[in-house]
C-alpha cells in the first residue's frame, strides 16, 4: 500500500482541507498508516495532479482561504482496484526489536527504559482508540454497531489497532520485566 491509498480512504468520509485531513488522519488512518502533515500535503498535490482528488478554493473572512479536497470517480476506481488486489503479508520493522535482540551482548538498562516508554505510548494510544470507538458507535453497544452501524470500516480498523496496541504494550512490559529480572538476578513473575 502506498500513502496515496490511505489518503484516498480518509477522504471517503468527506471533503477536507489539508489541515483537516491531517487531523482526521491522526485519529483514524494513522492507526495503521502513519504520516506527518507535510507528507499528506505533498500526497494531496500528487493526487490532484493525477485526477484522483479534486480541490476547490473556499474564501474565508478574517482567515486565509483554504482548499477542500474530495475523492473523484477516478480516485474511487483506484481504491476499488487497490481493494481488489491481493494484500501483501504484514511485516514488522521495529528498531526496538533489534535493540532487544542485542540484550545478551550489550547493556540492557536503556533498552528497558525504551520498552517501558513504548508501553506507556501504547497505553495512551489505547485510550485514544477507545474514545474513538465510543464516538463512532454512539449510543449503540458494540454488537449492535457491528451488525448495523453505518460506517463499519473505520471501526474495524480501530479494533485491530486496539488488539495491536494491547499486544505491543503487554510484550513491552513483559520483556522489560524479564530483562530487569536478569539484571537483578530476580525471578521473573511474568513468565
Amino acid at each position: 500500500m502506498a500513502l496515496r491509498h490511505a489518503v484516498l480512504a480518509a477522504l471517503l468520509d468527506g471533503e477536507y482541507s489539508g489541515y483537516q485531513l491531517a487531523k482526521v488522519f491522526d485519529v483514524s488512518v494513522a492507526n495503521f498508516w502513519p504520516a506527518v502533515p507535510q507528507q499528506l500535503y505533498a500526497e494531496l498535490a500528487k493526487l490532484e495532479k493525477e485526477g484522483l482528488v479534486a480541490g476547490r478554493q473556499v474564501v474565508q473572512e478574517n482567515r486565509p482561504n483554504k482548499r477542500l479536497f474530495h475523492v473523484t470517480d477516478a480516485g474511487r476506481a483506484a481504491l476499488e482496484e487497490f481493494a481488489a488486489a491481493a494484500a501483501k503479508p504484514s511485516v514488522i520493522r521495529d528498531d526496538l526489536l533489534v535493540k532487544v535482540q542485542t540484550a545478551d551482548r550489550v547493556g540492557t538498562a536503556p533498552v528497558i527504559e525504551q520498552l517501558e516508554a513504548r508501553a506507556l505510548a501504547a497505553e495512551a494510544k489505547l485510550e485514544l482508540l477507545d474514545t474513538l470507538l465510543r464516538r463512532m458507535r454512539g449510543d449503540a453497544d458494540e454488537d449492535e454497531f457491528l451488525r448495523s452501524g453505518e460506517r463499519i470500516g473505520g471501526y474495524l480498523t480501530c479494533l485491530r489497532g486496539i488488539a495491536f496496541e494491547q499486544g505491543h504494550r503487554d510484550w513491552c512490559l513483559r520483556t522489560a520485566a524479564v530483562l530487569r529480572g536478569r539484571l537483578t538476578g530476580e525471578e521473573d513473575d511474568h513468565a
